[in-house]
C-alpha cells in the first residue's frame, strides 16, 4: 500500500490537491455536502492505490526466446507472455526487458489493459554483432490502476540467456585423406582376402570365448590363437583451436582471433553432419562431439577468450591425452620455430593432420621491410609443418573458408612438391617474393 501512495501519478496527486482544496472551502463555510464530496475525490486514488496493491502480486511473467542459440549477424524474437491471476483488470502495463549493450536499447512496450484471469502477449527481437552469450531480463513491469491515478514497479527477477555463436559457413562436401581408422583391438583392421588361413589372429587371454579359437593358427603356433574381434571402420576427427594471444592480430569481430573461431564452429559442424566422431581440443577443454553434441561445442565457442599468456605446448599436451588418430584439422595462429616443431610433433603414422595456418601479420597494416620479414617468417613455418608430414592451407586476412575449404581435401595434392619448390626458392633467397606465397600452397 504505501509503495502504491508513493507512486502515485500526475493525475492521483492532482485528485488530492483537489479534495483539500474542496475540504478546506466546505469548512470554512461549514457546508458538509461538500465535505463529502472533497472526502470522495480524496477516496479515489486511495482506493486506487489499495486495489493496485492487491492485485499487482497476482501478474505472472514467463520469456520464450526463439531460438535460444543464434548465429552472430542473426536476430532472436524475445515473447513475453503475462496473464492476470486476479478477477479485477490492470490498467495500462508498460513493460521494459533489461538487456545487455550488446544486444542493444531497452525495448519498452505498452499492454493497455489485461482483463481479469485473462493473459496476453507481445514480443520485440534483439540482434547481436558479437558472439557470447546474454542474459535477457529481468522483466521491470510499471503497471497502473484503470483511472490512471497510481504507479507501481514490478520487476520478476528471472532471466533467460541466449547464446550467440559464430558465424557458420557452409562447406562443401568431399571426402578428407585419413577420414577413417579402426577401433577395437587395433588401430590397423586386418582383411581376410584369400581364406580362413589368412584371418588375424591373437594368442588366447584369460575370459576369450572358446567359440572364436582358431584351431589351424593354435595348431601352428603351438598355443591357443584367437579371432581377431572384428575391427570397424569409422570416420573420426579432431579439430584443434589455437586461442593463443600472441597467435593472434586485429581488434573485435574482424580479428583474426574471430576468423579462427568462425573457422571452427563451421568445421566441426561440417564434419559433424558427415557423420565423423568428432573432438574439439583448446588450451583449456576437450570437448566430445559424440557426449555433449554440437550444443557443447557451440556453447564453448560461443564464450571462448584469448589466453593472453596461452602456450602452444598447452594445447599439443591436451591432444595428445586422447584418441587423436585418423583426422587432426588445426585452426591455427602464428608460430615462431619452437611452437611449429612441438605442433609438428603431433603428427603420428595413424593421423593425418591439416593446418589451415593463420597468417595474423595481415592483419596489420605494416611497412614493406616489415611485411617482407613476417612473409619470411610465416614461409619458415609453413615448410617446418610441411616437412613433418602436416598439409598447409595458408589463411590471409580477407579470405573465405569455403573457398580454402577444397584445399584441404584429397583434390589438394602435391604440398610435398610445393614444399620443395618453397624450399629451392627459400635457399635461392626468393621466400620472400610473391611466388613464394603460391608455392607453399596459398591461394592469393
Amino acid at each position: 500500500m504505501r509503495e502504491s501512495l508513493r507512486g502515485l501519478t500526475t493525475r492521483g496527486k492532482a485528485f488530492f490537491a483537489a479534495a483539500a482544496s474542496i475540504g478546506l472551502v466546505a469548512l470554512v463555510v461549514g457546508e458538509k455536502d461538500l465535505m463529502r464530496v472533497a472526502a470522495l475525490i480524496a477516496a479515489m486514488p486511495l482506493l486506487s492505490a489499495f486495489a493496485l496493491a492487491r492485485t499487482r502480486y497476482k501478474l505472472v511473467s514467463a520469456r520464450v526466446l526463439d531460438p535460444q542459440r543464434t548465429e552472430v549477424g542473426h536476430s532472436a524474437r524475445v515473447v513475453l507472455r503475462l496473464r492476470n491471476s486476479a478477477r479485477l483488470p490492470t490498467g495500462t502495463l508498460m513493460l521494459e526487458d533489461r538487456l545487455p549493450y550488446a544486444l542493444g536499447s531497452r525495448p519498452r512496450l505498452v499492454l493497455e489493459r489485461l482483463a481479469g484471469l485473462m493473459g496476453s502477449s507481445v514480443s520485440y527481437t534483439v540482434r547481436a554483432e558479437a558472439r557470447g552469450r546474454y542474459d535477457v531480463g529481468p522483466l521491470v513491469i510499471r503497471m497502473t490502476d484503470p483511472f490512471g491515478l497510481c504507479e507501481v514497479t514490478r520487476s520478476f527477477p528471472t532471466t533467460d540467456r541466449l547464446t550467440v555463436t559464430p558465424k557458420i559457413t557452409a562447406l562443401p562436401q568431399m571426402r578428407l585423406t585419413g577420414e577413417y581408422a579402426g577401433s577395437g583391438e587395433s588401430r590397423t583392421r586386418s582383411v581376410a582376402v584369400h581364406g580362413e588361413d589368412d584371418v588375424a589372429t591373437r594368442e588366447y587371454r584369460y575370459g576369450d570365448d572358446l567359440r572364436r579359437v582358431h584351431w589351424r593358427s593354435t595348431a601352428r603356433a603351438g598355443e591357443l590363437m584367437v579371432r581377431r574381434e572384428e575391427q570397424p571402420w569409422e570416420s573420426r576427427a579432431t579439430v584443434l583451436l589455437d586461442v593463443r594471444g600472441a597467435g593472434h592480430r586485429g581488434e573485435g569481430p574482424t580479428s583474426s582471433f574471430e576468423w579462427a573461431v568462425a573457422a571452427t564452429a563451421s568445421i566441426t559442424l561440417h564434419l559433424k553432419g558427415a557423420g565423423y566422431k568428432l573432438r574439439m581440443v583448446t588450451e583449456t577443454v576437450d570437448l566430445d562431439g559424440q557426449l555433449g553434441g554440437e550444443g557443447e561445442i557451440l556453447d564453448h565457442l560461443a564464450e571462448v577468450r584469448l589466453r593472453k599468456h596461452g602456450e602452444l605446448d598447452e594445447l599439443v599436451h591436451r591432444a595428445r591425452q586422447g584418441e587423436h588418430g585418423g583426422l587432426i584439422i588445426g585452426v591455427i595462429g602464428q608460430l615462431d620455430a619452437r611452437e611449429s616443431e612441438r605442433l609438428a610433433g603431433l603428427r603420428t603414422s595413424g593421423a593425418s593432420c591439416i593446418a589451415l595456418l593463420i597468417d595474423s601479420s595481415t592483419w596489420l597494416p605494416l611497412p614493406p621491410p616489415q611485411r617482407q620479414t613476417a612473409d619470411d617468417a610465416f614461409q619458415k613455418t609453413v615448410l617446418n609443418l610441411m616437412r613433418a608430414g602436416w598439409k598447409v592451407v595458408p589463411v590471409r586476412r580477407g579470405d573465405d573458408l569455403a573457398h580454402l575449404w577444397p584445399l584441404v581435401g584429397r583434390s589438394g595434392q602435391g604440398f610435398a612438391v610445393r614444399a620443395a619448390m618453397a624450399e629451392a626458392a627459400t635457399h635461392l633467397g626468393g621466400a620472400g617474393q610473391p611466388g613464394g606465397t603460391n608455392a607453399s600452397g596459398g591461394t592469393r
